[in-house]
């Protein structure tokens, strides 16, 4: 397999484990870009970007990162808090007053971040088309029921956090929830980053597709029985309502749409350039950043059934755990999207790590590929 891209003779191991990705048949295309201390030390790629394996990843390839983008949201968010447009203690029903109904008058903008809302899902299933319909979707949102206390434990929104927080960007922002994280974290970066993608940018878009014949670890097969078996559990409701969020991911659609949970379009650059602009204070001043870094929620996931550990719109470093660490240090944090793309900042190190692969694992939160990466990382710094 031919890496394109350059890489500092240091990380030459890196770039090695990068390429062995490739030993799989099933490995279509990838990109990964690393900072430390804010240089860029590999930018390389490799591998197709089309449907049949025709078209070559480019420099300039982007891919649908999945949850990556909850953490560019979550950014968006404490940028207003810190200017006063939104309060992380305040009722959300100060600012989306519709949003009081069944129940949920005093949930706040801090438990829809570190996901104890109990919003994860909606009960009464929606139409496949609703997915794109914004004012359906929230208006379900402000009306349904919390499925437990909030406050009271957590279970990640996989895709409801995307309306959720996205209508309070739009709210106090005054613009789409992702013309909000473009123009306050991707413009002033230069990242190639894009939540609600232009129809001129599409000839560029990597298509995703599953790798086959692996089953995941012992949380991905758990996650799996209870959407197969038991389709009105809220986990199975969490990433099947409306039911066309499983098979949207390279429809001209879902690409235009702008759905901070889920949708947004990057690649490797982008990822690991926004966590070097958290990390040397670019997008949030410290008190914001400690607050994104804190941990928030932390035990059995109601929605994910197994052990999260959360900040406020990112996932933390969960050290003991094999399918839960980033592989650098324990006070990394960063966000993994469906199927492997990740993105991560570890401060100790000061790294900055961005992977992105458009052949989908299985896995619930870290994929391997991307942790064996880092933690051939570790070896070379």
């Amino acid at each position: 397999m031919q890496i394109q891209g350059h890489y500092e003779l240091r990380f030459e191991a890196v770039r090695e484990a990068f390429a062995a990705l490739f030993d799989d048949a099933q490995e279509r295309g990838a990109a990964l870009c690393i900072q430390v201390g804010g240089r860029t030390v590999i930018d390389i790629w490799a591998g197709t970007a089309d449907k049949d394996g025709s078209e070559a990843w480019h420099s300039d390839t982007i891919a649908n990162l999945f949850s990556c983008t909850k953490t560019f949201a979550a950014v968006t968010a404490l940028q207003l808090v810190a200017e006063g447009k939104l309060q992380l203690d305040a009722p959300i029903a100060r600012y989306w007053p519709e949003f009081a109904a069944a129940g949920k008058e005093s949930i706040t903008l801090r438990q829809l971040l570190c996901h104890q809302a109990g919003l994860p899902a909606l009960r009464e299933l929606m139409a496949p088309e609703a997915l794109y319909d914004w004012q359906a979707m929230v208006d379900a949102l402000a009306a349904e029921a919390p499925w437990w206390t909030p406050g009271e434990g957590h279970g990640y929104a996989a895709i409801t956090y995307g309306w959720l927080v996205g209508e309070l960007l739009r709210r106090a922002d005054g613009r789409g929830p992702g013309e909000s994280i473009v123009a306050r974290v991707a413009k002033p970066l230069g990242l190639d980053f894009h939540v609600g993608l232009a129809d001129d940018e599409f000839y560029r878009v990597a298509h995703i597709a599953r790798g086959k014949g692996n089953v995941g670890d012992a949380a991905a097969q758990r996650l799996l029985q209870v959407t197969m078996r038991e389709p009105t559990a809220m986990t199975t409701r969490a990433f099947t309502n409306p039911p066309s969020i499983m098979t949207s991911t390279n429809k001209p659609e879902w690409r235009r749409m702008q759905q901070p949970a889920a949708n947004g379009h990057g690649n490797a650059r982008s990822l690991a350039g926004f966590y070097a602009g958290l990390l040397d204070g670019s997008l949030l001043e410290s008190e914001m950043l400690d607050e994104l870094t804190r941990q928030h929620s932390f035990g059995e996931d109601k929605t994910l059934l197994t052990q999260t550990r959360f900040g406020l719109g990112c996932m933390l470093d969960q050290p003991d755990m094999p399918n839960a660490t980033y592989g650098l240090g324990p006070r990394a944090f960063g966000h993994p999207g469906a199927g492997g793309s990740i993105g991560f900042a570890d401060p100790e190190h000061d790294v900055a790590f961005g992977f992105v692969t458009n052949t989908l694992g299985p896995y619930v939160l870290m994929d391997p590929r991307a942790q064996k990466l880092a933690r051939v990382l570790a070896t070379c710094l």
